[in-house]
Parts: C-alpha cells; sequence; structure tokens
C-alpha cells in the first residue's frame, strides 16, 4: 500500500470524524476500532468520489472494513482513471 494514499485517507478520516491520527492506522477496523456507522460511510465514499472525480462502486464499498482497506480503494480508483 502506499503510504501517500495512506497519509490522505489518514488526514480526510481525522478531519471528517474527528478521529485520533494514532487511531487512525492501516489494521484499524472501521466500525470495530473507529466507531463509524453507515453515514460515516456514505460520507466517505462520498468524499472519495470527489477526491477523483469517479463514483464507488457499491460492491466495493461494502467490501471495505480496515482504513488499509480505505487506503487501497482510493489508489485502484485513481490508478483506473489514469
Amino acid at each position: 500500500m502506499n503510504p501517500e494514499f495512506l497519509a490522505k485517507v489518514r488526514d480526510t478520516m481525522c478531519e471528517m470524524f474527528e478521529l485520533s491520527p494514532s487511531s487512525v492506522v492501516p489494521e484499524a477496523r472501521l466500525i470495530e476500532d473507529l466507531d463509524l456507522d453507515s453515514i460515516d460511510a456514505i460520507d466517505m465514499a462520498v468524499k472519495m468520489q470527489e477526491m477523483t472525480g469517479m463514483r464507488v462502486d457499491d460492491a466495493q464499498l461494502r467490501a471495505v472494513r480496515t482504513v488499509g482497506d480505505v487506503a487501497a480503494l482510493l489508489e485502484s480508483m485513481l490508478a483506473r482513471k489514469t
């Protein structure tokens, strides 16, 4: 996983959800560890759409479980765009 994408995701999640940067690590689970809910997931999907200019696929979004998954999804979306 590209550290640049992880840093971008960490910064975005800390800002959007008022999380501590030390808690937003690749293995952190979105629901269990960071206490995010389905509304937060939608907000994150909208933010990713803004960042990439691409729609987040529902199936891909449902597969996201960790911060690392979010970073990998962002990276793959941007790779498809170029």
